[in-house]
């Protein structure tokens, strides 16, 4: 068999999976749009795409000059009570309708609303992949129900550096995340040498937090863990190994 058969298979796999990406518009930027879009190209073609907020405000005007632009549905919501809007409520419902119409593959979540982790916990509990876009100030709650959650804003403001040819310093990976793939490591089949499948690694880093290598700079875990001096690799034709070394 040619080694892109299965590539190819898993492209077009991809592509016939159908993604819905709810749009909380008072707490996400339109700026990161175009990013959220191409990232949930991991799980499929995202053919829902609605934004919810109260339409009459003159601060979600960015995100009414993108309707068009990215064939976005808006949902009218008036704020009912000063200093609450009603957006959360009506995207939860939503978001079960799709989910219990059994027409949706993945879900992405734009916002930076601690409000959504029930909702996030929901829909991993069906089996759905779920991947939250927000900022550096989402809680930690919202982060850590979603299946990966993605810091949006990190990610636009290095791109930006990088279009203006500055040098860009990655955010520094604490220590809570190299003890976590530390721990991963210790838990995956390890051979004679010491090196375990990249791949089981990050299933078992999957199964405890929903950081994302994205949200550090890199495009993929294997560039991560190849950055640390924590773990070395070694490439081999049936994948990516790694083995802790400090």
């Amino acid at each position: 068999m040619n080694r892109e058969e299965p590539q190819l298979a898993d492209r077009k796999q991809r592509q016939n999976r159908n993604i819905a990406l709810l749009i909380d518009a008072d707490n996400a930027s339109p700026a990161t749009l175009d990013a959220a879009l191409t990232i949930l190209g991991d799980l499929g073609t995202v053919n829902v795409r609605r934004v919810y907020g109260n339409w009459s405000k003159t601060a979600l005007k960015g995100w009414s000059q993108l309707v068009h632009r990215h064939a976005l549905e808006p949902q009218q919501q008036f704020d009912l009570t000063k200093g609450k809007n009603a957006t959360d409520m009506k995207m939860t419902i939503d978001a079960m309708d799709l989910l219990y119409g059994g027409h949706v593959d993945g879900f992405g979540i734009m916002s930076s609303d601690s409000d959504f982790m029930p909702l996030a916990i929901r829909i991993r509990q069906n089996g759905t992949p779920v991947y939250g876009f927000g900022s550096t100030r989402t809680p930690e709650a919202f982060r850590e129900a979603c299946t990966r959650f993605i810091d949006l804003d990190a990610m636009v403001e290095d791109d930006e550096r990088t279009e203006q040819g500055e040098e860009t310093a990655k955010p520094e990976v604490d220590k809570e995340l190299v003890k976590l793939l530390g721990d991963a490591w210790k838990a995956s089949k390890r051979d004679d040498d010491g090196f375990a499948s990249l791949s089981e690694v990050g299933q078992r880093v999957a199964n405890r937090s929903s950081f994302d290598a994205r949200s550090y700079g890199f495009s993929r875990l294997s560039e991560l863990v190849q950055s640390l001096p924590n773990f070395t690799t070694e490439k081999r034709d049936s994948g990516l190994f790694v083995k802790r070394v400090r």
